[in-house]
């Protein structure tokens, strides 16, 4: 037997300020006899996240933004109905082992109204032998059902896109949403850079944390490694090798970022599909903006003025994020042949971009 709407309803926490309202019966009364109520509860400013996409990218960020307490709520939308239900069911059911806040979803966009943050993770999934470029075409034309609705449910929110191919799709989500550029954040080279940090690790035998290092332009085969920069505890690595990075390295330093760009496509033809690295990226872009942390990370933003770049692209800098979104660039010193790498990145993505039709 299925659940009248009522009663689904309060199965799926669909929006409501507060706890609900437990109903008129003889659990009223047990409540009544156990609680005595002291002063009425107002509404309290809070967190509201909210992710469209609930597919392993989406609860896999869900699920990182839970365990860290980033949020005193988070909302759901997603076309699938059935899986949304079942996913959000599922977390609500473990609310006890997680200090859980309100978990709300619905098919209809007004679940996410005044959301402080919206991460966007719907759209068409990579599949083996398919670029991030290759989705373009798909998932614009998701973005174009997607956004409008955001943007009139939550007209303040921060904007974190995930979906591929990132950099193009942020640029849409910008235009479409007619928001601030620092509102419009695409997550980028958060996770290229973690994952440069970590393959450089690797080689050292020192944690990642400690490897300090950039990869900036497109998320995807045209990123651009900045070696002019890696360093490890203020000494950078250029000064030991001078060819690092180069075809002149005799240590072959440059297949780290061989590894960079092909390891999305590994985990792709392993296992199906990414998401666990991307949704880990996610929250610290996302703690960073609910804690007004100030830090630096190299996400996606319109970078046209920069580094010789003429066109209007968005593109992975280093950028101050905090609560307004991303406040400040970082003017990073890059060699002439990493700033023509990072333009020749930009001239990739414009040759997508200038066909769109928005």
């Amino acid at each position: 037997m299925g659940l009248g709407r009522s009663s689904l309803a309060v199965a799926l926490g669909l929006p409501r300020p507060g706890w609900p309202l437990t109903r008129v019966s003889k659990l009223s009364t047990v409540k009544h006899e156990l609680i005595k109520t002291l002063t009425s509860e107002e509404p309290v400013l809070h967190t509201k996240i909210s992710i469209v996409g609930t597919g392993n990218v989406g609860m896999a960020c869900a699920t990182s933004i839970l365990l860290k307490g980033l949020s005193n709520e988070i909302a759901f939308v997603d076309t699938d109905e059935s899986r949304m239900m079942g996913e959000t069911m599922d977390l609500q059911h473990g609310s006890t082992f997680m200090r859980m806040p309100n978990i709300v979803c619905s098919k209809d966009y007004f679940v996410t109204a005044n959301s402080n943050i919206v991460i966007i993770t719907a759209g068409a999934r990579q599949v083996k032998g398919e670029t991030r470029l290759d989705l373009v075409h798909r998932n614009v034309s998701i973005l174009k059902s997607v956004i409008p609705n955001i943007a009139q449910h939550s007209p303040h929110c921060k904007l974190i896109i995930v979906s591929n191919p990132v950099d193009i799709l942020t640029y849409v989500a910008w235009k479409l949403s007619a928001f601030p550029k620092s509102r419009v954040i695409g997550s980028g080279c958060n996770l290229d850079t973690a994952r440069f940090r970590f393959f450089i690790g690797q080689r050292l035998g020192i944690h990642s944390e400690s490897c300090h290092g950039l990869v900036l332009g497109e998320h995807g085969d045209s990123s651009v490694p900045v070696w002019s920069g890696v360093n490890i505890a203020g000494v950078p690595l250029k000064d030991l090798n001078p060819d690092i990075g180069t075809n002149k390295d005799p240590e072959q330093w440059g297949n780290v970022h061989q590894d960079v760009v092909s390891s999305g496509y590994e985990i792709l033809k392993k296992k199906g599909y990414t998401c666990w690295g991307v949704a880990l990226s996610v929250t610290d872009l996302t703690e960073s903006i609910v804690k007004n942390l100030r830090r630096v990370h190299p996400v996606s933003t319109i970078s046209k003025g920069l580094y010789g770049i003429t066109e209007e692209v968005f593109l992975s800098v280093p950028c101050v994020l905090g609560e307004n979104g991303i406040t400040d660039l970082i003017k990073v010193k890059l060699t002439p042949e990493e700033e023509a790498c990072l333009k020749k990145s930009a001239d990739t993505l414009w040759e997508i971009q200038k066909e769109l039709k928005l």
